[in-house]
């Protein structure tokens, strides 16, 4: 197997969507050259960043077609997530077909069983691809936490699983995972409000989310974060905190977005039942927003 993709910044790129509700493919392809001229490292569309909930199946297809073409060198590694097993291994099959690179691999939706079936749903999927896989961990999003000792036994029977995204929220699982498993995984920090302290943990990874607005300092604050030298990225980190907060509550796909519009990165559509944030909470993020640009790192040089 060749060298895991599943390294430095990752964006999960958001979907950008058209007045008629269609998928901008030619933005779609720019915005992620954009971030891969900026230094990120992948792209991983079709997550919950990427409203891959709300994308039907050919909509799928036709997005990584596309990324794929436009990343060129640059690895794209899906999220697959699906309401059935079924369907989350035809879309790992087609993923490999079109030219992705790995795949992030997330228990079903809706269903939230008991933790033996989650980890039947995604030894599944890890057995339909010969590409190498990332274990996506996010508790709070979709009911399913894959504990240390279960990412261990899924990593003692799947070669291919290589890599486990953490968005618990907990840095301290970073440290437990890394106990458990060594190098044999890397973990990939999953909470933009958590990067530097999931690097000090031992995180080689960011799947990131401002990064859709923000690439410059996304890859600036997780390379000065690994290369210990945290005085530096404590300075970053601490004017990209409020933006990077922003990716931690419900409504962070719309939140993400509108940061994108503001900095002429897209625009804030979404699709329904997501409607583009109204009232305080609205106002708080463009307060955000711009303490954000008027106090930005090199603004003005």
């Amino acid at each position: 197997m060749s060298a895991s993709p599943f390294r430095h910044v990752l964006p999960a790129i958001t979907t950008p969507l058209r007045a008629d509700d269609t998928v901008d493919h030619d933005f779609l392809a720019r915005h992620a050259r954009w971030q891969l001229d900026q230094g990120c490292s992948g792209i991983i569309p079709l997550g919950s960043l990427g409203e891959g909930a709300t994308l039907d199946f050919e909509e799928k297809k036709a997005i990584l077609a596309t990324l794929v073409k436009a990343a060129g060198d640059k690895p794209v590694m899906p999220g697959i997530a699906a309401l059935s097993t079924r369907q989350a291994v035809a879309l790992a099959q087609e993923a490999e077909r079109l030219g992705c690179r790995g795949l992030m691999v997330l228990p079903p939706y809706v269903h939230k069983g008991e933790l033996r079936e989650m980890t039947g749903h995604v030894s599944a999927v890890l057995r339909a691809t010969k590409l190498p896989c990332m274990l996506y961990n996010n508790p709070p999003a979709y009911g399913t936490d894959f504990t240390p000792p279960c990412i261990e036994q899924l990593a003692a029977q799947h070669e291919n699983l290589v890599a486990v995204k953490e968005s618990s929220g907990d840095a301290r699982r970073v440290t437990a995972i890394k106990a458990l498993v060594g190098d044999r995984l890397a973990v990939l920090v999953g909470m933009d409000d958590m990067c530097v302290e999931g690097v000090a943990a031992g995180a080689t990874g960011w799947v990131a989310g401002l990064v859709n607005a923000f690439p410059r300092e996304s890859v600036q604050v997780f390379e000065l974060a690994l290369a210990g030298r945290m005085a530096e990225a404590t300075e970053l980190y601490r004017w990209f905190l409020p933006l990077l907060r922003l990716d931690t509550v419900p409504e962070f796909v719309q939140l993400i977005k509108l940061v994108q519009q503001e900095v002429g990165q897209g625009t804030e559509r979404v699709r329904l039942p997501r409607t583009p944030v109204t009232g305080a909470l609205r106002e708080h993020a463009m307060a955000v927003i711009k303490t954000a640009l008027a106090k930005r790192p090199g603004a003005g040089k």
